[in-house]
C-alpha cells in the first residue's frame, strides 16, 4: 500500500521499511499541502442540533453536544483529543476558542507522562544563549538525524510557548536576581532549562488542567480507554472521523465522532519491564494510528534514561515492586552529580570527554557497560558534595522519596540504573502536526516530528509538545470549518463489544493469561531489544514475539473471544504487541549505530544511512489482531 506523506517543506530523504522488513532508499519531496475539505457522501451537518448542549452521564463536567444519543453511546464534537498531557491540554485550550472539544483520558486527567517530568522545559531565555546554539545541541544529541526545519521551528518558537505557560499561571523557579532560574542538563551548552524544582511536569499539568476545567467549551472524559480510530477511505485519501473508547468504570463502549482528532496519548514505555513511564503508557496512540494506516517513523530509537532509582541499592527496600521506575532527574548530573561504580571509581570520563554531561544515550550505554563488566546491579550517582540547602532546594521531591527508603541524598550517593524512558519515534508528523490521515493530528511523544532524530536532548520533550500542539491549531480549525458531521456517521463502523457472553470464569482466565503474556513480552524486549543490540538478538526477538502473539491470540479465540471484543487488558496487550513489533522491525532495518540504536554488528555511523526509518501500513493479508482494526474500514465510491 502506498501512502502519501504530507509534512513540512523541502527535500526529506528517508528509508522505507514495509512490515516484512524490505527496505530501500528514497528521496521524497514534502510540501506544505493545504488540507482539502472532505465530506463522505451522505453526511451533512445539522448546525442547529449541533450547537445545543445537554447533560449526559459519563462526561466529567457535564458538557457534551446534544447530538449524543440518549444512552450516551455516541458523542459528537468539533475537536476530540486523546490524551491529557501537556500537548493535549495545550491544544484543547486553543481550539476551544473555535468549537466544542472532548478530552479523552485513559485514567485520571493528571496521570500522564507530563506529570512525571522532573527536569523542565528547555528554551532560549538568556541573552548569553542563542537559538543557533540550542539548534546545534539538539542536532548533535540527535546524531545528525534531526529534521533541521523542525529543529529551527521548535527552538525559535519555544521561548514564546514558555512565556504563554507563565501567563497561564505556571510557576517556575526564580533566582535571587528575580529572573527565571535556568538549569543546565546533559547535552546542553548553556543554562536554558526552565523548571519548578524537580516537579516541573506536575506544575505545568496543574496550570493547564485548571484552564481546561474552567473552559465551558471543553468536556473531559476520564477513564475512557481509546480503542481504535474510525478511518474511512475515499480513493487514495484516508480520513479519520473519530474513535471508539471503552469507559473502564461502566464497561460501556462510547463512540466519539469528531471533525478533527488530535492524538496526544504519550509513549510506549511499558513494552519494557522497567520504565519511568506511568502505567497508561502502553503505546495506544502509535498502535491505533498504525492500524488506521498512518505512517510510522524512527521507532528503533527508544531512549533509556540512564538514572532511574535502583531499588536493590536502597537501605530500605520497597514493600512491593514499583509499577514504574522512579526517575532521578537529568538535572542532578547537570547540577554537578558524579557517577561512580560500586568500587567508587568515577567512570564517565573514560567514555566521553563531556563526562556526566554527555547525552543520555552515551551515559546509558556507559552505565550498561560498567554493569556488565563488573557484574553489578547498579551504579551510584553522588550529589552529596554540594551544599545541603542547595540539594534540598533543587531536588525536594527526589530527596523526599529517597528518604522514605532510608537514603539521605545530602550525605549518600543514589543507586541508579537505566530504564526505558522516551520514544523518539512515533506517528510521522509534518510541521503543523498533520499526518497522512486527513483530520488526524499528532503532538507530544506519540508523534515523530523529526526534532529528536536518533536521540532526544534533555528537556526538549515538553518543549516539542508545546510547540507542535500550538502549530496544529490553525490547520485543525480550518479543517473543522470545512467539515460537516451528523448522526449517520456513527453507523459507518460496527461497534466493539464487551465479552459478557463468555462469562466471568472465561474472562478471568483470559486476564490471567494476558498478564503473563505481558510480562513475557517485556522480558523479550529487555533481553533482546535493549540498550545494546545485535542482528541475532533482534531476529530472535522478532521470532519470539510472533510466537508469543500467536499463542496469546489462539488462547483468546479458543476460549470464545471474537475479534470485535474489547477489554482493558486485552486492548493494551494488542497495542504493546503492535509497538514492540514496530520497534524491532525498525531496528532490524538500520544497519548502523546511531544515537539510541547501538548494534554490535554495525558499530559505526554510516553517512549513507543518515535517513529516518519509515514504516508504511501493513497489508491486511496475514496480519495479526494487533495490526488490524476491530472493524472493516468503510470505502466510498
Amino acid at each position: 500500500m502506498t501512502i502519501c506523506i504530507s509534512g513540512g517543506s523541502g527535500i526529506l530523504p528517508y528509508k522505507v521499511t514495509d512490515y516484512k522488513g524490505r527496505s530501500c532508499r528514497r528521496t521524497s519531496r514534502i510540501t506544505d499541502v493545504p488540507i482539502k475539505s472532505y465530506m463522505p457522501k451522505g453526511l451533512s451537518c445539522n448546525s442547529e442540533q449541533h450547537d445545543q448542549r445537554h447533560c449526559h452521564k459519563g462526561c466529567s463536567n457535564s458538557r457534551v453536544i446534544s447530538s449524543c444519543k440518549k444512552d450516551g453511546s455516541t458523542k459528537y464534537f468539533d475537536f476530540a483529543v486523546i490524551g491529557s498531557g501537556i500537548a493535549g491540554l495545550r491544544y484543547a485550550l486553543e481550539v476551544a476558542k473555535y468549537g466544542t472539544v472532548a478530552v479523552i483520558t485513559k485514567a485520571e486527567p493528571h496521570e500522564c507522562n507530563t506529570n512525571y517530568a522532573q527536569g523542565g522545559v528547555s528554551a532560549v531565555l538568556c541573552p548569553l544563549d542563542s537559538v543557533e546554539s540550542h539548534m546545534k545541541d539538539t542536532i548533535v544529541a540527535g546524531a545528525y538525524l534531526c529534521d533541521e526545519e523542525s529543529v529551527k521551528v521548535v527552538c525559535t518558537e519555544g521561548p514564546d510557548r514558555v512565556r504563554e505557560l507563565i501567563a497561564m499561571g505556571a510557576s517556575f523557579d526564580h533566582g535571587e536576581d528575580g529572573n527565571l532560574h535556568l538549569a543546565r542538563e546533559g547535552g546542553h551548552s548553556h543554562r536554558r532549562v526552565v523548571h519548578a524544582a524537580d516537579m516541573t511536569g506536575k506544575e505545568i499539568e496543574r496550570a493547564l488542567l485548571e484552564g481546561v476545567v474552567n473552559d465551558p467549551n471543553i468536556s473531559v472524559f476520564k477513564h475512557h480507554f481509546a480503542i481504535d480510530l474510525l478511518p474511512c477511505q475515499d480513493g487514495s485519501d484516508i480520513v479519520c472521523l473519530g474513535f471508539d473508547t471503552l469507559n473502564t468504570e461502566t464497561l460501556q463502549v462510547v463512540r466519539f465522532i469528531s471533525k478533527v482528532t488530535l492524538l496526544a496519548s504519550g509513549g510506549a514505555g511499558h513494552i519494557y519491564p522497567t520504565t519511568t513511564n506511568p502505567l497508561v503508557a502502553t503505546g495506544d496512540g502509535m498502535a491505533m494510528a498504525h492500524r488506521a494506516q498512518a505512517v510510522i517513523s524512527n521507532m528503533e530509537f527508544v531512549q533509556f534514561h540512564p538514572t532511574a532509582l535502583a531499588d536493590e541499592g536502597l537501605p530500605i527496600k520497597p514493600a512491593k515492586p514499583r509499577e514504574n521506575a522512579f526517575l532521578i532527574s537529568e538535572a542532578v548530573r547537570g547540577d554537578g552529580g558524579i557517577l561512580y561504580n560500586l568500587g567508587m571509581e568515577r567512570f564517565m570520563p573514560l567514555y566521553d570527554e563531556r563526562a556526566e554531561l554527555a547525552p543520555r544515550d552515551v551515559v546509558a550505554r556507559s552505565i550498561d557497560d560498567q554493569l556488565k563488566k563488573r557484574d553489578e546491579k547498579y551504579v551510584l550517582l553522588d550529589i552529596s558534595h554540594k551544599p545541603k540547602e542547595e540539594i534540598l532546594s533543587h531536588f525536594p521531591n527526589i530527596a523526599s522519596v529517597c528518604l522514605q527508603y532510608g537514603l539521605d541524598i545530602t550525605r549518600c550517593p543514589i543507586p541508579v540504573v537505566p530504564a526505558a524512558h522516551y520514544m523518539c519515534g512515533g506517528v510521522r508528523a509534518g510541521l503543523q502536526g498533520e499526518t497522512n490521515v486527513k483530520g488526524l493530528y499528532v503532538a507530544g511523544e506519540v508523534a515523530c516530528t523529526g526534532l529528536h532524530g536518533a536521540n532526544r536532548l534533555a528537556s526538549n520533550s515538553l518543549l516539542e509538545a508545546l510547540v507542535f500542539a500550538r502549530r496544529a491549531v490553525r490547520p485543525s480549525v480550518d479543517y473543522m470549518k470545512s467539515s460537516n458531521l451528523d448522526l449517520t456517521a456513527s453507523n459507518l463502523w460496527p461497534r466493539p463489544v464487551m465479552p459478557v457472553s463468555l462469562g466471568s470464569d472465561v474472562t478471568d482466565k483470559i486476564s490471567v493469561m494476558t498478564r503473563e503474556v505481558r510480562k513475557e513480552l517485556q522480558s523479550i524486549m529487555w533481553n533482546y531489544v535493549g540498550i545494546i543490540r545485535s542482528t541475532v538478538r533482534l531476529e530472535t526477538a522478532e521470532r519470539k514475539i510472533a510466537e508469543l502473539e500467536a499463542k496469546w491470540e489462539d488462547y483468546l479465540f479458543q476460549h470464545g473471544w471474537k475479534p470485535t471484543m474489547v477489554g482493558p487488558e486485552t486492548c493494551e496487550m494488542r497495542n504493546l504487541f503492535c509497538c514492540a513489533k514496530l520497534v524491532v522491525r525498525s531496528a532490524l532495518s538500520r544497519h548502523e549505530s546511531r544515537g539510541l540504536h547501538y548494534t554490535i554488528d554495525f558499530p559505526y555511523l554510516e553517512e549513507s544511512k543518515r535517513l529516518p526509518t519509515i514504516i508504511f501500513p501493513s497489508s491486511p493479508v496475514k496480519s495479526t489482531w494487533s495490526s488490524l482494526q476491530l472493524h472493516k474500514q468503510p470505502v466510498y465510491q
